[in-house]
């Protein structure tokens, strides 16, 4: 102005104010530029603050995370689509109201104590459910950190957070496959153990068949011997001497004995027969032949063997109902009456009274036989898994763990059942039930597969 004023000295006042007015407007002009091109650079900077602004919104809009900020009080200041289509609610109804609100009440208490965390400035994790239309929501894993203001101060939270319950079952079906998977690989790698064993058995059996079949005949010519020398010596004209040294060397003695000799190694000849073919059995090549069995005899002679081969001398009582029979293989059910009542000798053989009990007799149309005894018990966590093959309680020496195993094999061919369990006053109970009617014998390898 002093500059304008400079200028315009020595002209005539009129020239002066003219000027002056003149160099007004051109500063007037100047400014308005400037306001223009201020306006313009605004309208530039708002535009691209909108453009910033959408792409936030588009991509928190489009994020499948749910997405919530909240205040130090826990208020709801924004949030996401995601949010809104879990709890079902408008924008509108959720700003300004307390994110516990919308927290199932179990969950609430962790949730405001894992947002104090938050907003005093460590991140969080937890796993919440929100209330929604149909109840509560899936299970949520949420991470909650604090949120800051322009000046750096902490103002709220920020909680986002992801569905995983669908994530959680697959994680939970996978489990159980793969504890199906160990199952399943444990029962084949028993096959393929019980495969070899009956390759193995079956080898053994089919050399035993030869010497077996060799003491067959044996004894078929001895007893033949045995009648041509007793009628022999019978008919023969015998002397004053020979009567001194057939008495000398007991020869009708000998001879009235050797009936019962021959009866003996004809029957053990006939039960190692029958042990191989049960051996034999071990490969599950072929159905057993049935028979009409005596249940009670079978049981009496059972309880002879076993007794035989122990020190333990335990009193056997047995009940039986007259007349019960089924169709089965003899020497299969022999085999399973011997193994329970051989394994009742050894659970009561630290008993100081030991007492064994065998019961037969008809129940709802089937055979049914009853093997107790007094002795420890069966502990409750093996009561499931006393049937599987090479599982045993005894100690390392005594037993293979294949005894109930074919025994249950045995019984479950016949058509049967086996089941055991502890008695109410001490002891263990193994009870089997036979169908009467004839029915044949299930392959072994047919009931497995």
């Amino acid at each position: 102005m002093i500059d304008l004023l400079s200028e315009s000295a020595g002209l005539p006042e009129d020239a002066q104010t003219e000027n002056m007015w003149l160099e007004v407007i051109h500063k007037v002009d100047e400014v308005y530029s400037d306001l223009i091109r201020y306006e313009s650079d605004l309208e530039i900077k708002n535009a691209e603050l909108e453009e910033a602004q959408q792409f936030i919104s588009s991509v928190i809009a489009s994020v499948s995370d749910i997405l919530v900020v909240c205040d130090e009080k826990g208020r709801i200041l924004q949030v996401n689509p995601a949010f809104q289509r879990i709890t079902g609610l408008s924008e509108s109804k959720l700003l300004g109201a307390s994110l516990a609100d919308f927290l199932i009440e179990e969950d609430r208490a962790g949730a405001l104590q894992k947002m104090a965390e938050g907003v005093a400035g460590e991140v969080t994790e937890c796993e919440l459910r929100f209330l929604a239309a149909g109840g509560a929501s899936d299970l949520m894993a949420i991470n909650c950190s604090a949120r800051f203001d322009h000046t750096g101060r902490r103002v709220g939270a920020v909680l986002t957070g992801r569905p995983i319950g669908e994530l959680k079952r697959a994680y939970e079906a996978l489990h159980v496959a793969h504890l199906e998977l160990q199952q399943a690989q444990r029962k084949l790698i028993e096959q393929e153990k019980m495969a070899s064993l009956g390759r193995l058995v079956a080898g053994v059996a089919h050399e035993l068949n030869n010497p077996i079949s060799f003491i067959y005949g044996n004894i078929h010519t001895l007893d033949k011997y045995r009648g041509a020398l007793a009628e022999y010596l019978e008919k023969s004209s015998v002397k004053t001497q020979d009567d001194a040294l057939r008495r000398r060397y007991r020869i009708d003695a000998i001879l009235a004995d050797l009936p019962s000799l021959i009866d003996g190694m004809m029957d053990g000849a006939v039960r190692i027969s029958d042990i191989v073919r049960n051996l034999r059995r071990l490969s599950f090549s072929r159905p057993a032949e049935t028979q009409r069995v005596d249940l009670e005899r079978i049981a009496r002679t059972a309880a002879n063997w076993a007794a035989r081969s122990k020190k333990t001398r335990a009193e056997v009582s047995f009940d039986c109902e007259d007349g019960v029979a089924v169709d089965g293989h003899e020497g299969q059910i022999h085999q399973v009456l011997v193994n329970l009542i051989d394994n009742a000798f050894d659970a009561t053989k630290e008993v100081a009274a030991p007492r064994i009990g065998v019961a037969i007799r008809k129940a709802n149309g089937r055979a049914e036989i009853i093997v107790e005894d007094n002795g420890r018990g069966l502990p409750e966590v093996v009561l499931d898994k006393i049937f599987e093959p090479f599982f045993t309680t005894k100690v390392v020496g005594e037993g293979t763990g294949l005894g109930l195993w074919i025994s249950y094999s045995i019984v479950k061919e016949h058509g049967g059942s086996i089941v055991a369990a502890n008695r109410p006053g001490g002891g263990a109970t193994f009870t089997v039930q036979l169908p009467i009617n004839s029915a044949p014998p299930r392959d072994i390898a047919d009931e497995r597969r």
